[in-house]
This record gives structure tokens, sequence and C-alpha cells, in this order.
């Protein structure tokens, strides 16, 4: 195999033996630097990039794309035709009736505060994954009363598991919206049965959400219209689009807001974090090239005599410049190689194992997910061989400069 020269004679000088042993454990270190560096923030950006994932995918898949208000109404009154407008609003997939209040709910064993959701089953299932995370029970079971008399709610596991009921059990919820009395403002309870108990993978819903019928929940809220219809788009990442289209589409009247601008503020803490890890793990590579600079300045010293040689053999400065800059490459690239595919197979197996685990009611995620964007992948490595680059130029260009004669004056 034919080396190009100056490939052959910087490989040479990396494999130093006896009077250079020192130059090439400074070598060795300086790779393992950029190999523990680059492996560090490909991991870092994949636990970033796989948290704000796994947000992003269980926020859209828990609650709606899209909220439309009749601003002055008091409510949606006709929520089926104004789903069905909403429905030709290009992009929307799905459109649903909703109302929220808030609850006490208690049963035999313990009590919680809880958000009320009234919903229409069917149409629920358009606009979230609420099908997909029932685990236990039927869903439609809460738009009509059981055997029991009782009307239906649907909770979620972690709540369940707080109140330590099951599918069939009985609950009191107890609402503000009460009504006038002697004694004062009497609060409004109501006994409803479990009829079904979901997962959406969210803390924030599966501990503090009950889903019932619109009716059920109008007469608890005290609500004559449903709040706002729910609307799901095609294209998540549209989504500011169509909200912004629906006011100019069918009228001032309508107020909306999509889920990344309720978000907004959790992502841009997210993003805000993937660059401080980024910027701080990557620091590691600089003290690694710090390192190459070291040890091509110590090699350059060491290599005067050769350099000298080289030059008086009819070697030109460009040449011998591009010696001490393969070197420093090959060091960065050999680096780079092992930390990227080190760091893509630490991401995976934690993934995939799903090692590290993480209280579920602070992070709203029970494991910390590892996801590797192509992008930020290709970025690490273009960017930790640049900078390797970038350390060879001031010894590769002191090494160019070297004076043959004075080199060998006293040798």
């Amino acid at each position: 195999m034919n080396l190009p020269f100056e490939l052959y004679v910087a490989l040479r000088y990396l494999l130093a033996r006896r009077k250079q042993a020192f130059i090439s454990l400074i070598s060795v270190i300086s790779t393992l630097g950029v190999t523990v560096g680059v492996m560090a923030l490909v991991i870092a950006l994949a636990l970033m990039t796989g948290l704000q994932g796994e947000l992003r995918d269980r926020i859209v898949g828990s609650a709606a794309h899209v909220y439309v208000w009749k601003v002055g109404e008091g409510g949606v009154a006709d929520y089926p035709k104004e789903a069905a407008a909403l429905r030709e609003v290009p992009g929307v997939v799905g459109a649903a009736p909703a109302m929220l209040g808030k609850a006490l709910i208690s049963s035999s064993r313990a009590e919680a505060f809880i958000t009320v959701k009234g919903i229409d089953p069917a149409l629920e299932r358009e606009v979230t994954d609420i099908d997909r995370a029932i685990e236990r029970g039927d869903l439609d079971a809460i738009g009509a009363p059981g055997a029991s008399g009782l009307d239906g709610i649907a909770i979620g596991r972690e709540l369940a598991a707080q109140l330590g009921t099951y599918v069939g059990d009985t609950v009191t919820v107890l609402t503000p919206h009460g009504s006038l009395s002697p004694m004062g403002m009497m609060p409004r309870t109501r006994r409803l049965q479990v009829v079904a108990i979901f997962g959406l993978g969210l803390f924030e819903f599966d501990a503090t959400y009950g889903f019932v019928s619109l009716e059920v929940a109008g007469r608890l809220l005290d609500k004559p219209r449903v709040d706002f219809v729910q609307l799901r788009v095609a294209d998540i990442y549209a989504a500011p689009q169509v909200a912004e289209s629906i006011p100019e589409r069918l009228g001032s009247g309508y107020l909306t807001q999509d889920w990344a601008d309720m978000n907004q503020a959790l992502f841009s803490a997210l993003w805000l974090e993937k660059m401080a890890i980024s910027i701080t793990i990557g620091l590691i590579v600089m003290v690694a090239a710090l390192n190459i600079i070291a040890s091509l300045i110590l090699l350059v010293m060491e290599k005067s005599r050769d350099i000298a040689i080289l030059k008086t053999m009819g070697a030109s400065a460009r040449m011998v410049m591009r010696v001490f800059m393969l070197q420093g490459l090959v060091i960065g690239v050999i680096g780079t190689t092992v930390g990227a595919t080190l760091g893509w197979v630490t991401a995976r197996v934690l993934d995939t194992y799903k090692l590290i685990r993480i209280p579920s009611d602070v992070y709203q995620v029970s494991y910390v997910p590892f996801k590797i964007d192509t992008g930020d992948f290709v970025l690490v490595i273009v960017s930790a061989v640049l900078i390797c680059f970038v350390a060879t130029i001031y010894p590769s260009r002191q090494a160019a400069r070297l004076d043959p004669a004075l080199a060998l004056r006293y040798q």
C-alpha cells in the first residue's frame, strides 16, 4: 500500500519509539481526550433530544393540538355545528368539544383534587390518544348510566393508585358550584362509578384528570355550554399556522391557542439546557485540542533535526506543514470516530433497556430517553475534527518555518 509522503511521515512520527515515547504518550492522551469529549457530547445531546421528543410526543398525544374559544359568548353553544365548521379548516383532521373544572374526588381510602374534563367519547378519540391509553374498562361507558344507575368517570392510573380504586368502584365528586341555601352556598356532590382507567404517559394527566360525559360535567360544573373545541392537525409543527388561520377564515370572534404556545416555557427551558450542556461538555474537546497543540510543539522541537534533513533533501515548507497537520488530524479523526461510536452505542443501550429511571411526578416521564438526532451527530463529528485541525495550524507553521542551517549547526 503506497501512502502519500506526508501521511507516511506523520504516521511514523505518531508511532514514536524509545526516546520519543513521552511524545507518543501525549498523543495517546490527546486521542483519549477527544474520544471522551465526543462520547460525552453525543450522549448529552441524545439525552436532551430524547427528553424533548418524549415530552412533545406525550403532550401532543395527551392533549389537543389547537384550542378554539368563542369570544363573548360564554362558551360554545352549538358545538356540533362549530366542530363541523372547524373540520373544514385546511390541516384539521379532528374536532371535539370539552369543558374543564376543578373538583375534589374521594373514595373510601383517600381523596384528591382533580381536573374534571367533560368530553364526548366518540369525538375525543379524534383529537387525543385517549382510546389507546385505556388500560382497564371502557371509555364509552361514561356516556350512559351503568347497572348501578350511576354515571361513569374515567380516571388516570396514578389517581386510581392514590385513591385505591379499581374499575367498578364508586367515588364521590364535590365541586364548588353549588346551590344557595339559608346556610350559604352548598357544594355540589355526585356519586360516580369508575368505568375506565387510563395511562396517557404524562403524570399531570394520569394523576389529576377525570373524564366524564359532557352532560355530567355540565351539571357538576354548572355550565350550560362547552368551554372550547379541541382540534387535531395533520402536522403538529403546522399547528401555529392552523391556529392563526381560524380567525381569518371563520371570523374575529374565535380565539385560538396551539400546543407549542401553551408549552413554550417548557421547551424553551429544555432548549437552553441543551445548549448549556453542549457548550460545557464541548470544552472537553477544547482541552483535548490543547493537548494536541502541546504534543505537536514537543514533536517539532524533538524532530527539528529530522525536519532540517527533510528540507535539505528537497521537502518544501508546505510539505513539512502538511506532515504535522496530518498528524493532528489522525489524532482527531481516531478520537472522534471512537468517541462517536461509543457514544452512539451507549445511548442506544441506555434507551433500549431504560436503565436510567427518574421520578415521573417531577420530570413527567419515568425514565430518561435517549434519541440521537442525525443532524446533531454529524455536527458533533464535523466540529470535533475541525477543532482538532485548527489546533494543528500553529505547530505546523512553526515546523514549516524551521531554518535547516540553524537546526543542524550544533548537530
